[in-house]
């Protein structure tokens, strides 16, 4: 059933937003100046107040209108342009916030009459650029709030269904893990504005960003998990000040506190959304109860002693929690990745090879917990000797040393997820070991290996929180096919010695966009001691020899301190060789020949 899921429900939309087309279009050269600029997305957008910057062929800020939803809905911003635009090339630097919650940004030139280097490009070619304060900021918050929320749940389950004696630590596990949450969500709230405009942390104040923000969906869904983190505080209190156990109370909240991640990442954007938002939320509950539980299980190592009734339940409940977490894990890699050549060929991919390379160590971490726990809850069997009398003395013995009731314990059969253990501190009575009862070596040892599983789980929420911050090889392998090419002109300098006094230099070439079709180019020449220097003559030619074009004359004519044409039409992609000539003087000239790569 589950490959039938995977593989009959593919669709082309994916997480975060990918840009599919532009009205004007990249590169286009229009006869007339437009009215509006229109970009269609793959899925709805917020806008900024920021949302479109436009500049001129020389690189001023035109006044444009504020940016509004198109008319084909919430996938497409359109902003209106003034009026009588000048000739020439126009840059447009757009950022929106994807349904995701994540900002995505991206820049295209279009022009007017006729196309010109234009010098706001490479300026601006990716519009507004990340603050690293406030990125950093952002990311330490998103981890803390995975960390905490996950020690937080999981305490609860591991006190809720294993029933261990009473244990302080595990109260003060839950207190920190709250104020930890409680403080990570009031980050991200006060963080949500410049994150969304890429400002610095000062932007958080911001009256009108501010109010933007947290108005929008990803506020919405943050303000909802702070409501469910107080509720979560009271809740915590009341149960603490009666002594009483967690019930279906907790459980609604921590379901609660998963929804909300659920609708405010990945899984709240793309195809088969229902099924991604019910599989995030599952998955970070399993994370919950078998990482938080193991916190909870270190805290009981150190201060009491778990019968073998809870060792049971919890093996149960973190074999249970191991299953969800494969079954979830294969279907949100399958719907991130969409296909085998993204584990390697994106970031994404990467990042998910090394959590799963983690969560790996983390089984091989458990599997060695299951070893001691197996001696731990083990007892030692008395040799026969015909006294069957005596025999059943030594067991109970045994049983008391564990915590367990008297008679002989049923022996723990424990899954491949990490089960309770006995306590380090040893009850009154008679030394165990004397009796026949488990090793205090035993117990350290589990002790140590459990600590290595929270260490590295700790480590897997860490690559969890840059995932859900990463554009998923899905959506970038759609990016690289359905949204327009990469702004960029192509810049390659040439040097050249014609072997007289002053006869060296280097020609520097721009060619913008480098795309088939129409092109700018633009030639200096640049001297020995690296100023603009003046020559009788310069030449360019292209030639593909893939294709057996050419050679096309650039066809440059001086323009006063540069040589230059605004249009070379060349038509085909691919590599074509670029046959520089430089004429000196009016016997001393040379020819270099260089490649260059023609989208």
């Amino acid at each position: 059933m589950l490959v039938l899921l995977l593989l009959g429900g593919t669709g082309s939309a994916s997480a975060h937003a990918v840009l599919r087309d532009s009205d004007p279009g990249d590169g286009a050269v229009l006869k007339s100046a437009p009215q509006h600029l229109t970009l269609t997305f793959s899925e709805s957008v917020a806008l900024l107040d920021d949302s479109f910057r436009v500049l001129d062929p020389d690189g001023r800020r035109l006044r444009v209108g504020e940016p509004g939803n198109g008319p084909d809905g919430a996938d497409t911003a359109r902003v209106t342009l003034p009026a009588g635009l000048e000739q020439g090339t126009y840059t447009v630097a757009w950022r929106v916030v994807s349904a995701d919650s994540h900002p995505v940004s991206g820049a295209f030139t279009f022009s007017v009459g006729k196309a010109t280097v234009s010098t706001a490009a490479a300026a601006l070619a990716t519009g507004p650029t990340e603050d690293p304060v406030t990125k950093a900021l952002h990311t330490i918050a998103r981890y803390l709030a995975y960390l905490s929320v996950a020690v937080l749940i999981g305490t609860a389950a591991f006190v809720a269904v294993c029933r261990p004696p009473h244990v302080p630590l595990h109260e003060k596990l839950s207190r920190a893990s709250w104020w930890a949450l409680l403080a990570a969500t009031l980050a991200l709230l006060v963080l949500r504005a410049p994150y969304e405009t890429g400002e610095g942390p000062l932007g958080a104040f911001d009256a009108d960003a501010a109010g933007r923000a947290l108005t929008g969906r990803p506020g919405i869904v943050l303000l909802a998990r702070l409501a469910l983190v107080l509720a979560a505080g009271a809740y915590l209190l009341r149960m603490a000040r009666r002594r009483r156990r967690y019930g279906w109370t907790g459980a609604a909240l921590a379901a609660g506190l998963a929804a909300t991640w659920a609708a405010g990442e990945h899984a709240s954007a793309g195809l088969q959304v229902p099924v991604a938002m019910t599989s995030s939320a599952l998955h970070l509950l399993a994370t919950a109860v078998w990482l938080g539980g193991l916190a909870a299980l270190l805290a009981a190592l150190h201060q009491a002693a778990l019968s073998a009734q809870a060792v049971r339940r919890f093996s149960r409940v973190a074999f249970a929690s191991v299953t969800v977490l494969v079954v979830t894990g294969v279907y949100q890699s399958w719907r991130g990745l969409g296909g085998w050549d993204a584990l390697a060929d994106t970031t994404y991919g990467r990042l998910l090879a090394i959590k799963l390379m983690a969560v790996v160590v983390l089984l091989a971490a458990a599997a060695v917990s299951r070893r001691w726990t197996a001696l731990l809850t083990t007892p030692a069997v008395a040799e026969p000797s015909g006294d069957r009398s005596e025999e059943r003395a030594v067991r109970t013995k045994v049983a008391a040393a564990v915590g367990g009731p008297s008679g002989p314990p049923a022996s723990t059969s424990v899954p491949a997820s990490p089960p309770q253990s006995p306590s380090a501190s040893e009850p009154p009575g008679p030394d165990p070991s004397a009796e026949g009862g488990p090793d205090p070596a035993h117990r350290r040892a589990l002790r140590r290996s459990v600590l290595t599983e929270v260490a590295v789980g700790a480590a897997v929420l860490a690559v969890t929180t840059l995932l859900t911050s990463t554009l998923p090889g899905r959506a970038e392998a759609e990016a690289a096919t359905a949204a327009p090419a990469v702004v960029g002109a192509s810049v390659t300098d040439v040097p050249f010695d014609v072997g007289t006094p002053g006869g060296r230099g280097t020609a520097q070439i721009t060619i913008d966009p480098a795309r088939v079709g129409d092109n700018s180019i633009e030639a200096v020449v640049y001297g020995p001691d690296g100023g603009i220097s003046s020559v009788p003559e310069l030449q360019i030619s292209f030639t593909h020899p893939g294709q057996d074009i050419g050679p096309l004359d650039a066809g440059l004519t001086d323009r006063g301190g540069y040589w230059g044409n605004s249009f070379l039409n060349l038509p085909v992609a691919g590599t074509w060789e670029m046959k520089v000539t430089v004429r000196t003087s009016d016997v001393d000239q040379i020819t270099e020949t260089r490649a260059v790569t023609i989208h």
